[in-house]
C-alpha cells in the first residue's frame, strides 16, 4: 500500500515519476485499515533531497503510512524556505502528547560540535526522551547515531584525522530480523568525521550488528530490540557522494576522493551497489513495526513498560 501525502508536498511529483505510488489524502481516508504512522525529524541542510530519498525506501512497502515531519524550532533553518517549514513540518509542541509507530531521525553535516555546543541539542534530547514512552521503534542515522548513542548509553564520538567517506564493505556479526534477506557483506556509503568509543560499548544494553574491519561497528541494535543506530547512509542517492566530493572541493577542504566508489578516474561513473540493501532493511524494519505496534497507539506507552 501507498505512502498517504498531501497533494501539493515537493517529492511527490518526483517519486510519481519514478513509478512510487502515493496516495492522495481524500482516498486513504476511504480505506478500511489503520496505516503506519511515521514521523521523521529532518536534520539534513537541504530538506527536500532527504524527504525524498527516505521516503523512496519506506514507499516500498505494502502497509499504507502517514508520515508526519518534525522540525526543531531552535534552529534557524537556512536551506529550506520557511514557507516548506510552515506547510509540512510540525514541531515538538505539536506531537509530544502523540504515539507513532516509528521515528526516523536523520543525520546532520556536525559531527565536529560537541554535543552540548549544537544550538538544538536540548529540543533534540527531549525529542529522544520522547522516543523511547511514545513510539515502537527508532531508527538513528549517521550523527543522528552518534547522538542517540551518546545520549542513551553514554557513548562518545572520536574525531577521526580526515574525513571517511566512501562505500565500505560491512560483515553481519548476528542474525537479526531486520537483516533477514542480507548477504553475509553489504555495501553501504559513510561520510562522516567523527565514529564511536566502541570500549564504551556494553553488551547488556547494545548489540553490534554490522562492522568493517578497518572502520570498526557500523550497525548497532539495542538489546529491546528500540533504537537502532545506522553509522552510515543507505539512504543516499547513487550521486550522493560525488556531489558531496564537489561541494567539500569548491569549499577548499581536503576531502579525498570517495572509496571504492568511482569506476575510473573520470569521476563520471557509479555503480550503486547498496540500493537492494537500503530497500531490503527499511522493508524489514517497517513490517517488523507492524507486527510489533498495538492497533490502538495510545497503547504504545503501555507496551515500552511506562
Amino acid at each position: 500500500m501507498p505512502i498517504k501525502l498531501p497533494t501539493d508536498f515537493p517529492a511527490k511529483s518526483v517519486l510519481e515519476t519514478e513509478d512510487i505510488f502515493a496516495i492522495e489524502e481524500k482516498r486513504a481516508k476511504q480505506q478500511d485499515i489503520r496505516p503506519l504512522r511515521l514521523l521523521i525529524l529532518n536534520l539534513m541542510p537541504n530538506k527536500i533531497d532527504t524527504e525524498i530519498q527516505l521516503l523512496r525506501l519506506i514507499s516500498q512497502s505494502p502497509l499504507q503510512i502517514d508520515v508526519d515531519f518534525l522540525k526543531l524550532v531552535s534552529h534557524n533553518h537556512k536551506n529550506v524556505s520557511q514557507s516548506h517549514l510552515a506547510k509540512f513540518y510540525l514541531s515538538f509542541a505539536d506531537i509530544q502528547n502523540e504515539n507513532y509507530d516509528g521515528l526516523i531521525i536523520t543525520g546532520a553535516p556536525i559531527e565536529k560540535l560537541p554535543f552540548e555546543e549544537v544550538d538544538y541539542w536540548e529540543e533534540l534530547l527531549q525529542v529522544m526522551a520522547w522516543s523511547q514512552l511514545h513510539t515502537t521503534s527508532v531508527i538513528h542515522i549517521c550523527w543522528g547515531a552518534q547522538a542517540g548513542l551518546y545520549y542513551h548509553y553514554g557513548i562518545e564520538k572520536i574525531q577521526y584525522d580526515e574525513k571517511l567517506f566512501g562505500v565500505y564493505p560491512q560483515r553481519l556479526r548476528i542474525n537479526h530480523r531486520l537483516f533477514r534477506g542480507f548477504d553475509d557483506v553489504f555495501m553501504g556509503p559513510q561520510s562522516r568525521y567523527t565514529g564511536i568509543n566502541e570500549h564504551q560499548i556494553r553488551e547488556d544494553v547494545l548489540q553490534i550488528v554490522a562492522s568493517n574491519e578497518e572502520i570498526g561497528a557500523t550497525i548497532l541494535i539495542s538489546t529491546d530490540d528500540h533504537n537502532i543506530f545506522l553509522l552510515g547512509h543507505f539512504e543516499y542517492d547513487t550521486d550522493s557522494l560525488k556531489r558531496e566530493f564537489l561541494r567539500d572541493q569548491s569549499a577548499g577542504l581536503a576531502t579525498k576522493l570517495p572509496v571504492n566508489y568511482f569506476e575510473d578516474s573520470s569521476m563520471e561513473k557509479v555503480t550503486n551497489c547498496w540500493r537492494g540493501n537500503a530497500h531490503l532493511l527499511y522493508h524489514n524494519w517497517l513490517n517488523d513495526v507492524y507486527q510489533v505496534t498495538p492497533y490502538h497507539l495510545e497503547d504504545i506507552p503501555k507496551m515500552n513498560g511506562k
